[in-house]
């Protein structure tokens, strides 16, 4: 088994002809992905990856949530807890933000997920009634 890194799944899911290093870096990427029987996607990864995808490539929601659906069905990859990787898809898909949704879902043994962030997180998460219950400190 090889683990990659994000930049591997970035080059692999988005084709960007204006950048020349991409152009090379992509078949590489492809080929990796294609050919390597087992591939390990750690959590960080995957934060990352939606990071990359949202702040660089201007991917939306359903985009993202696509691509992190689309990465865990892949048969030769073994996502790191991909359960949650998923539910985070389908509440970043429903208005959260990912890395918000992925604390969240990786927070699930917990009562409550306390945080500054009242109306990107707090308030988009109780609407969603996702658990645990996010609340704002103080």
């Amino acid at each position: 088994m090889i683990a990659v890194d994000t930049n591997i799944l970035a080059r692999y899911y988005v084709d960007d002809p204006a950048d020349p290093e991409g152009a090379r870096q992509r078949p590489v990427a492809e080929r990796l992905m294609r050919e390597s029987p087992a591939i390990f996607v750690p959590v960080t990864v995957v934060l990352e990856l939606a990071w990359v995808l949202r702040a660089f490539y201007a991917f939306g929601p359903e985009d993202c949530a696509r691509v992190m659906e689309h990465l865990a069905g892949l048969p030769n990859v073994a996502v790191e807890d991909w359960a949650m990787v998923l539910e985070a898809a389908r509440l970043h898909r429903a208005g959260l933000d990912f890395a918000d949704a992925l604390h969240l879902t990786r927070s699930s043994r917990c009562e409550r997920l306390c945080t500054f962030d009242d109306k990107k997180f707090a308030r988009r998460a109780q609407k969603l009634v996702a658990l645990p219950r996010v609340e704002v400190a103080g």
